[in-house]
C-alpha cells in the first residue's frame, strides 16, 4: 500500500511539474512580466499639445500598474535629443515614445536593435528607409479640424441669422506656428467645415514660426480679431489664442475653437469646442504588442503603411470634447455627430472636395484642383495637402 502512495506522489509531482513547465513555456511564449518605457516631450505637460501626449503615459500607467517603469524627459527640443535619447536606451527602455520631430530618432535607432522607437511622424515616411526598430504614428487630424469647422460655421450662421454678422462678414482666423503641410492641411480642413455651413466663409491666417510662444500666438490671435474675424483657431501649443478671444469678446462679439486641450476653463465665455488627436490608442496598442513580444503594427488597429500608422475617428485617434452648450448655436451637436458617422464609415473623401484651386506657397506651377478631390492620409500619416486656397484663403503677413 505504502509502495501505491508513494509512486502516486512520485506521479502527482512529475504532473506538477509538468505543468509548471508548461504554464513557464506559454508565458514565456506569451509575453513579458514587465516593461520600461520611456517618454520624451519637446515641452512640458503646461502646454496643450504636450498635456495631451502626456495623456496616453498616464493611460499605460492606469493599464499595467506595477508591471511598467516610466522614464519622462521634459523640454526637449529636436537638436537636443540625441543625449536624452541615448539615456533612456542606455538605461534599458524597451519602448520609447517622443513627441518631438527631430530625424535623430531615426538615425540612432539602429544603435539600439533591442529597444522599440515610436515617434509622431514628421514627414512622409513612405519615401523613406526606416531601422525596424523604428516606427512612427499620428491621428488622422483633418477629420477632427473639419468637424470643429462645422461647429465654428453654424455659430456664424447663427449671428448672420440675428443680424450680428452680414455674410460678408463670416471671417475665420486661425494663428498657426510654420507653413508645413501639417498645419495647412489642418487649417484647411477646418474652413472647409465653416463652408459646408456658410458657404461665403473665408480664413485669415497668421503664422508665430515657432510652436510654443504665448505672446505670439496671443499677438496673432489679437490681430486677426482687429481685422474682423469672429472665430479664431489655431495649431500653436499654449493658451495664447484662447486667452486673446476671452478678453476681446468683452467689446465684440468673437468665439475660439481650441486643439488638443480644452478652454472652456481658461476662455470659459467664448469656447465652442475642442478637437484632439488621441494618442493613447497607439501608445497603449503599441506598449501591448512589445509586452506580448508581437510586432507593433501586428496589434495596432488602423491604416499600416509599413511601421508608419494612422487612423481617425473609426478607431478612435481622434476626437471632438468639451461642446459649450451655452455657446454653440443649436443643433451643432447634432450636426458635428453626423459627420463623425460618415467618418466612422469610412466616407472621407468629401472633406478636400468643391469648386476650389490650391496653390503651393512655396511654388505657384504647382496646383491642385479639388473639383476630383483630395484624399488625405491615404499613404502615410502625416498630412500632405500643402495648398493655400486661392480666393478664401489669405496669409496675414
Amino acid at each position: 500500500m505504502k509502495r501505491v502512495y508513494i509512486v502516486t506522489a512520485l506521479t502527482c509531482l512529475g504532473m506538477l511539474a509538468a505543468f509548471i513547465g508548461i504554464f513557464r513555456l506559454l508565458n514565456l511564449s506569451g509575453g513579458r512580466e514587465s516593461l520600461k518605457l520611456g517618454f520624451i516631450y519637446d515641452n512640458d505637460e503646461s502646454t496643450s499639445y504636450t498635456y495631451n501626449f502626456s495623456l496616453a503615459k498616464d493611460a499605460v500607467e492606469k493599464k499595467y500598474g506595477e508591471r511598467v517603469e516610466i522614464l519622462t524627459r521634459s523640454n526637449v527640443l529636436d537638436d537636443e535629443m540625441e543625449e536624452p535619447l541615448r539615456e533612456l536606451a542606455g538605461k534599458g527602455c524597451d519602448i520609447i515614445f517622443f513627441n518631438g520631430y527631430s530625424e535623430l530618432v531615426r538615425e540612432l535607432a539602429p544603435e539600439y536593435p533591442d529597444t522599440q522607437f515610436c515617434q509622431t511622424s514628421y514627414m512622409d515616411m513612405s519615401t523613406q528607409t526606416v531601422p525596424a526598430n523604428y516606427h512612427t504614428f499620428k491621428g488622422e487630424a483633418y477629420q477632427s479640424r473639419y468637424v470643429s469647422g462645422i461647429a465654428a460655421g453654424l455659430k456664424i450662421s447663427q449671428m448672420i441669422a440675428e443680424g450680428i454678422l452680414t455674410e460678408d462678414q463670416a471671417i475665420v482666423g486661425f494663428v498657426a506656428a510654420f507653413p508645413t503641410s501639417e498645419v495647412i492641411s489642418g487649417y484647411t480642413a477646418f474652413l472647409l467645415g465653416v463652408r459646408s455651413v456658410v458657404p461665403t466663409a473665408v480664413m485669415r491666417v497668421c503664422y508665430t514660426e515657432t510652436w510654443s510662444s504665448y505672446a505670439q500666438e496671443k499677438n496673432a490671435a489679437n490681430r486677426l480679431i482687429d481685422d474682423g474675424c469672429v472665430i479664431i483657431s489655431q495649431h500653436t501649443d499654449t493658451i495664447g489664442p484662447a486667452i486673446a478671444c476671452e478678453e476681446a469678446a468683452q467689446n465684440k462679439d468673437v468665439y475660439f475653437i481650441g486643439w488638443g486641450q480644452s478652454m472652456s476653463e481658461v476662455a470659459p465665455a467664448v469656447s465652442l469646442v475642442t478637437g484632439r488627436i488621441c494618442w493613447e490608442q497607439y501608445v497603449l496598442s503599441a506598449t501591448d504588442a512589445v509586452m506580448a513580444n508581437k510586432d507593433i503594427e501586428s496589434v495596432v488597429a488602423g491604416h499600416v503603411h509599413g511601421t508608419d500608422v494612422s487612423a481617425g475617428f473609426e478607431q478612435g485617434w481622434v476626437e471632438m470634447i468639451e461642446l459649450n452648450e451655452q455657446v454653440a448655436a443649436p443643433g451643432t451637436e447634432e450636426a458635428m455627430n453626423s459627420a463623425i458617422e460618415k467618418f466612422k464609415r469610412g466616407n472621407v473623401d468629401f472633406v478636400f472636395r468643391g469648386d476650389y484651386t490650391g496653390v503651393d506657397p512655396d511654388d505657384p506651377t504647382d496646383t491642385c484642383d479639388l473639383q476630383n478631390g483630395y484624399i488625405e492620409n491615404e499613404k502615410t500619416s502625416y498630412p500632405l495637402f500643402h495648398y493655400i486656397l486661392s480666393d478664401v484663403i489669405t496669409i496675414v503677413n
